[in-house]
């Protein structure tokens, strides 16, 4: 591999990174075109480094590229996001199942530490951060060869929608989530995974069905 080609693949690893991040916390919206050019200019780069970070960034379930077209952050329908929310409903109780064994007793207390944080009061983006280490902490204890990138894309995919609930939910709606994840931790310590996983599926499922109400997100702008 020639030097070129390594300090391309760097490149486009750290635009990647920075992209990945700017999207999660909403720089950019679903929809939204990201053209090569416009990337290569802020970040300095050549065409080959941004090219190779919009692929990471399609693997990732973070944008859409579309051949000899161009690259758009990506954005569900109505439809699409209850078949993604019905599909995380589904797997994402396996995958906590297929944790439980390999989760510690300190990754535990980090969970209830979360926990606590977010219900004693966090700002949206703040809350949206630690909803997604909590979450996706859960589920470190698995080794799936399959499972876990997939909840990842799905996490990635949805994640300007778990925005959009969290604004429109209000009080009561997120007094229902900080329950859920005080239930999750203590289910999880008891070690009582029929519970938990119960509980994490009400838990989708209710974000699932306060989003069916609100048509208009879904909206291309």
């Amino acid at each position: 591999m020639s030097t070129t080609t390594t300090r391309d693949g760097v490149a486009g690893h750290r635009i990647a990174t920075s992209l990945r991040e700017a999207i999660l916390r909403g720089d950019y919206a679903p929809g939204v075109r990201l053209r090569q050019e416009d990337i290569a200019e802020e970040f300095g780069a050549s065409r080959l480094p941004v090219r190779e970070a919009l692929r990471i960034l399609e693997s990732d379930g973070l944008i859409t590229l579309v051949a000899n077209t161009g690259a758009w952050v990506a954005h569900l329908s109505l439809d699409e996001c209850q078949e993604v929310y019905q599909i995380r409903e589904r797997i994402e109780p396996l995958m906590l199942r297929y944790s439980r064994p390999g989760l510690s007793e300190a990754t535990i207390d980090r969970l209830g530490a979360l926990a606590d944080e977010m219900q004693h009061g966090t700002d949206v983006e703040t809350f949206l951060h630690l909803d997604r280490e909590f979450h996706l902490l859960s589920y470190s204890g698995a080794h799936t060869t399959m499972l876990g990138g997939t909840v990842q894309r799905l996490w990635n995919t949805t994640q300007h929608y778990r925005r959009a609930f969290t604004l429109i939910a209000g009080a009561e709606g997120n007094r229902a989530v900080h329950y859920e994840h005080q239930l999750l931790v203590a289910a999880l310590r008891r070690d009582d995974i029929e519970e938990a996983e119960r509980v994490l599926y009400g838990h989708i499922r209710r974000t699932r069905l306060e989003l069916l109400k609100h048509p208009e997100l879904f909206a291309r702008g």
